[in-house]
């Protein structure tokens, strides 16, 4: 390629971030050093060839090696989006607004293992895990006190949520008709990543085929009524937290992409109507240049799958937009301060590798859920790296770097000799339920543990650098009573409610997901009535029936 080319292409690309720019101007004030040195746009080698257009280009351009966007931060930081979700709604709510007023910009909710396995919190299932690991939401009353004063068209909400994840949606947009918000306006992700349950994390209710097409359904109807709602974040994240190494998550994550794609394809679905909706959700660990390297890679193999294997035609169904949070296996009991320091390096590797939206883990997470001190420190991580660090001035600062790009090119040779394997046995589904993405998964955190009790692989605090006497920092402890208390409010609300009025909506959602009709409004009809999650993932359950690991 000559340099007259690739000027050309330069020139075409500053041109389309002028147009940019009039929307969308970059942050205020310069963009300079310490030393009043100027940092540019974007930095290019002097002499550009062929490969470099090929596997680097632009930013904002295909193959998206160097972000999603053409200014990344310089235009617009990252959502900083801390996970919160403990008790009560009301509890949870208290903690979002003091989150929010510490200056976070989005919302991230974590429920309770009852409500991500669809019991309501007096089943006999839930005993003893009420709100234990998250919020507690039982059926719409709960979400209206969970979103209580905080305006759904101006703030983007995240929820972790998989199996229910079409009843927690329509929670969010039925709250959002009551706000006087449309579900036009709604924005935010559902994580909705069954396959990754069934590899790494095990809050599966239904088995794998009508898991999908519940997921093919909400891509469905979020195509037609919430179209700034992100229906997925395909999750690569818990893969890793499991026990997998880099190169493993990102092909496990981008196999299980596929896998999505293709069943919403053979739902009838055109590409260009779901694929610009598509996220992804990555973990931060610590080797450094790995970790930068990942996010490279991942957007890079993906860009080249949509445009290339699908033909996707808009050029936002090839982008690979990620959410990162930082390792949680990786923070440790012992010496809880020591997980600050690895937290600021898991979120600058998130930040140089050019993530939308990051969450940093809080130092006692080892421990317990986070303190309001531990949740405030984690999100300051955030905004030193992005207000002080400089790291966000110039797109891709490390691209060029004979390290980086070498370990690049070496990842994404790796991950397409995984993903060849899983396509060769029938996709991600095929290969979930023959169990080789979970056998590969223990291997590898088997080595790795052997690693560290051997002393080869050093954990500081813990087989290094120990300490004889520790002293426990203040944890945040659950109130004891939640369990009693939203069993009184269930009962409350079965008592008040039009219950003539539930039992037809859930018996419409019975015939419902017996045919092939979409059940998503049948489902949104359900929670209007303040039917409980339990009661719609149960009739869900007498249909589909529920899964069970080999």
């Amino acid at each position: 390629m000559s340099q007259h080319h690739f000027t050309q292409i330069y020139e075409k690309w500053q041109q389309s971030i002028d147009q940019k720019l009039k929307k969308t101007p970059e942050r205020k004030g310069t963009f300079t050093t310490s030393s009043n040195i100027e940092v540019e746009r974007v930095y290019l080698p002097k002499e550009v060839d062929q490969e470099y257009e090929e596997k680097l280009g632009l930013p904002g351009e295909y193959p998206y090696t160097r972000g999603v966007q053409p200014t990344m931060y310089r235009g617009r930081l990252w959502t900083m989006r801390q996970y919160a979700g403990f008790g009560s709604a009301e509890e949870t709510n208290r903690r979002f607004r003091y989150l929010l007023e510490q200056g976070q910009t989005g919302l991230s909710v974590a429920f309770d293992l009852p409500t991500q396995i669809g019991y309501d919190s007096d089943d006999a299932m839930a005993v003893g895990e009420v709100g234990k690991v998250g919020v507690a939401i039982d059926s719409l009353a709960d979400m209206e006190l969970l979103l209580d004063q905080i305006p759904l068209d101006k703030v983007s909400t995240s929820m972790t949520i998989n199996a229910p994840a079409s009843v927690l949606l329509a929670m969010y947009i039925v709250v959002a008709e009551k706000q006087g918000v449309s579900s036009e306006k709604l924005s935010g992700t559902i994580q909705n990543d069954i396959l990754k349950e069934y590899i790494a994390r095990g809050t599966y209710i239904f088995p794998p085929q009508p898991s999908m097409r519940l997921i093919t359904d909400i891509f469905a109807y979020c195509a037609s009524h919430v179209p700034k709602w992100n229906t997925i974040s395909i999750s690569g994240y818990h893969i890793r937290e499991a026990g997998s190494s880099a190169v493993q998550e990102v092909a496990f994550t981008l196999a299980d992409g596929i896998a999505y794609v293709d069943a919403a394809i053979q739902a009838g679905l055109d590409i260009d109507q779901f694929a610009p909706q598509l996220s992804f959700f990555f973990n931060a660990h610590n080797h450094f240049f790995e970790e930068v390297a990942k996010f490279r890679c991942a957007r890079r193999i993906w860009s080249n799958l949509m445009r290339n294997k699908y033909n996707a035609k808009n050029p936002k169904s090839w982008q690979f937009r990620v959410h990162t949070q930082t390792g949680g296996s990786t923070l440790t009991a012992q010496q809880p301060d020591n997980n600050v320091v690895r937290v600021t390096l898991q979120a600058l590797a998130a930040v140089l590798g050019g993530t939308q939206s990051l969450h940093t883990n809080s130092r006692d997470e080892a421990l317990a859920l986070p303190t309001e001190e531990s949740a405030r420190i984690a999100l300051r991580t955030q905004q030193i790296i992005a207000y002080e660090s400089g790291v966000t001035d110039t797109v891709d600062p490390l691209a060029g770097s004979y390290y980086m790009e070498q370990l690049t090119d070496e990842m994404e040779a790796e991950v397409a000799v995984y993903m060849e394997k899983i396509a060769q046995m029938g996709g991600a589904v095929a290969a979930v339920e023959a169990g080789y993405m979970q056998r590969e998964i223990h291997k590898e955190a088997y080595d790795m543990q052997r690693k560290i009790e051997s002393g080869e692989e050093i954990v500081v605090g813990v087989n290094r650098f120990v300490l004889e006497n520790e002293t426990q920092p203040d944890l945040l402890r659950v109130d004891p009573l939640i369990g009693k208390k939203q069993t009184e409010k269930l009962d409350t609300l079965r008592k008040n409610r039009n219950q003539a009025l539930v039992e037809q909506t859930l018996n419409q959602l019975r015939e419902g997901a017996k045919s092939t009709e979409n059940v998503m409004p049948l489902i949104v009809d359900a929670v209007r009535a303040y039917a409980t999650i339990g009661e719609i993932c149960g009739v869900l359950r007498q249909v589909f029936g529920e899964y069970r690991s080999v």
